[in-house]
């Protein structure tokens, strides 16, 4: 079967694609390079052993997409495809909306022409409501930022979709806090902005890009103070869009699911692990927390495993051991080109 990945060059994206191949699906690439590079695409053949279709192209253009469909005999679609960063959220919310819930409009209604009802969403667990407690999928919802807000509005709509038409198969998987690199060393996240997320910028400082880590807080009701969270290898996600699209084809429906290793690890933690694995000091300071931190934000992931066979394989030290590889492989460039 061909599946058609949109923000296929990206960082799950790029993944998620050499996963696909590996279980036998031909993957399909979109992707117009706002958050990724074309400098991809040659290591995702390297790797591969095979040049990848791909489409240089936006979700939001329906004569892209119309051709894309015409062209080619798709079976399903893995989407990956929209803006990412809470903060420009709050600053470009029209931004987010015409992208990610706008996009989202574009590709479904694409799929419904050319009766292509298979589609497996990359969502967020920012929809979730504050928590201190591990969080499942029946939570209360309370999304706080517009980034969040789109997600779920582009949930919602394929609830409504599915409703509508049950021939939908329609897998929701909301994502914890993302991390590690392949371990070819390859490919890996690259921040095309100012990154906001702890491992992000763990690398800057261990580059020497930032001069010290700030941590926001270091009084919460933790064991060490500082805020805890869940982290999940890369691959580990990657292989379960595989899953789910397995299972979407033997047991259609709707579904969601958490993606998380159901540990949480404090900054602390993340930092003293990525200092172990690196064997570079990285300089921080304790400054004001952030208004509306949550001191932990865990992931119930018993769900993707009861369903899916699914659980994080890799722990923290391999997270952190494979991103500092992949910021190695290719000098500091690597993390922020």
């Amino acid at each position: 079967m061909k599946i058609l990945i949109t923000g296929g060059a990206g960082y799950i994206g790029s993944h998620t694609a050499l996963e696909l191949l590996a279980s036998g699906f031909e993957p399909m690439l979109l992707d117009n390079f706002c958050n990724s590079t074309p400098d991809t695409l040659p290591v995702l053949a390297e790797l591969a052993g095979q040049a990848l279709p791909f489409i240089e192209g936006d979700i939001r253009d329906r004569d892209r997409l119309d051709a894309l469909f015409d062209r080619h005999d798709i079976g399903g679609v893995i989407h990956l495809a929209g803006l990412k960063s809470v903060g420009e959220s709050v600053t470009a919310p029209l931004c987010y909306y015409a992208n990610n819930f706008g996009g989202t409009i574009q590709l479904l209604a694409a799929m419904a022409r050319h009766e292509v009802r298979n589609v497996v969403f990359s969502s967020t667990a920012a929809v979730y409501a504050p928590s201190e407690g591990r969080v499942c999928e029946d939570a209360p919802i309370a999304p706080a930022s517009p980034y969040a807000r789109t997600k779920l509005a582009a949930e919602e709509m394929m609830r409504d979709v599915h409703a509508c038409d049950p021939r939908w198969n329609v897998s929701i998987l909301r994502y914890f806090n993302a991390g590690g690199a392949h371990p070819s060393s390859l490919i890996g996240e690259r921040s095309v902005d100012d990154p906001h997320n702890l491992l992000p910028r763990i690398t800057e400082v261990a580059v020497g890009q930032r001069e010290r880590l700030e941590i926001f807080g270091g009084a919460h009701p933790t064991p060490d103070g500082t805020c805890v969270r869940d982290y999940v290898h890369v691959v580990d996600i990657a292989r379960a869009h595989i899953l789910a699209v397995e299972r979407m084809l033997v047991e259609p429906g709707l579904s969601i699911r958490n993606l998380g290793s159901g540990r949480g690890h404090s900054v602390l933690d993340v930092v003293n692990a990525f200092e172990r694995v690196s064997g570079v000091t990285i300089p921080r300071r304790i400054v004001q927390e952030r208004p509306g931190e949550l001191a932990t934000v865990q992931c119930d992931p018993s769900r993707a495993r009861e369903e899916l066979g699914w659980s994080a394989e890799h722990d923290l030290n391999r997270i952190c051991a494979d991103l500092w590889r992949w910021c190695q492989s290719d000098g500091a460039a690597q993390c922020t080109a």
